[in-house]
């Protein structure tokens, strides 16, 4: 299934992992259009992220990683930090303050690719940004 992400000023078209990432993916559709603000996380590297406290997706580890590339989202279902999305606009080492993450990677943005990095030094200067992810 595709999907239209506007994040900031900007228009991202993705596309879900649905056979890599079928529990993740099921459970993101259920709370579609999905929205939320994203801030860099600078801890991590170039990616910027969507804090969800404490929100459970009711999902476990599927096809996770502690590396996306430039593109990938991955949703870390909790445990050890609150519940987050990433989006990587370039090199990533998924953490926490308690280590090292993983995260399911369960979308994968298929144009525009090259303003994710706009997008991520956008939110890192000028602070938090809109996010909206909806079926086309």
């Amino acid at each position: 299934m595709n999907l239209k992400i506007t994040a900031g000023p900007f228009t991202f078209d993705a596309k879900l992992e649905t056979e890599k990432a079928p529990k993740t993916c099921e459970a993101f559709l259920k709370q579609m259009p999905f929205s939320g603000k994203i801030v860099h996380v600078r801890w991590s590297g170039e990616g910027v992220w969507i804090p969800l406290g404490d929100y459970e997706f009711g999902v476990t580890y599927e096809n996770h990683t502690s590396h996306p590339a430039p593109g990938h989202i991955i949703l870390y279902p909790g445990g050890m930090s609150e519940t987050e999305i990433l989006i990587a606009y370039g090199g990533v080492a998924f953490s926490s303050k308690v280590g090292q993450l993983a995260g399911n990677h369960f979308i994968t943005i298929t144009s525009n690719l090259d303003q994710l990095s706009e997008l991520g030094k956008m939110t890192l200067w000028q602070g938090a940004q809109d996010i909206r992810f909806e079926a086309p």
